[in-house]
């Protein structure tokens, strides 16, 4: 597994062009069962995907924090607000709460959320490959592609399953 999650970043930028034609092609006509088509493929991908084995998306990225977010972290923590954005989060360049550092503070070495039950909601919904409209995502998508095994795999599928490329009609 750790083998495949260090050749990530370049299996991604390796199939970043291929990808961007795709998801184009998917946003201008998104098929009317992709959310369907996408839980399934997400369904399948995690029966098969232990998030335990590998948690690369807490070692190496950091949700962003919504204010509900750290309200409820920082009361779970018994601590104020204020006190939990000072010690854990900064304000990145769009003004949305971040890590201060990865790996995330909560990631315990055997790979558990040590605030699981009240993690914030993006932690919640990583990899967003289940996401209704699904289609437009694409350019998060092909960012959690570098660091979510399953991510990728879903990806690789869905092209594999559901071939976008135009037929021609004529006749020769």
């Amino acid at each position: 597994m750790q083998e495949f999650i260090d050749q990530l970043p370049k299996l991604a930028k390796d199939t970043q062009n291929e990808n961007k034609k795709y998801f184009a092609k998917l946003k201008k006509k998104p098929p009317k069962n992709l959310d369907r088509f996408m839980q399934e493929l997400h369904t399948k991908e995690f029966q098969k995907t232990d998030c335990l084995e590998c948690a690369n998306c807490c070692k190496t990225t950091g949700p962003l924090f919504t204010d509900i977010d750290v309200d409820r972290i920082a009361k779970h923590l018994k601590m104020k607000s204020i006190q939990f954005e000072n010690q854990y989060l900064k304000k990145d360049e769009d003004g949305d709460f971040v890590l201060k550092e990865v790996p995330c503070a909560f990631l315990a070495s055997d790979n558990y959320c040590l605030i699981y039950d009240v993690r914030p909601k993006a932690c919640k919904e990583f990899p967003h490959t289940d996401r209704k409209k699904f289609h437009q995502i694409s350019d998060l998508t092909m960012q959690n592609m570098a660091v979510c095994p399953a991510a990728y795999n879903i990806v690789e599928k869905m092209k594999e399953v559901m071939p976008l490329e135009h037929k021609s009609n004529r006749r020769v």
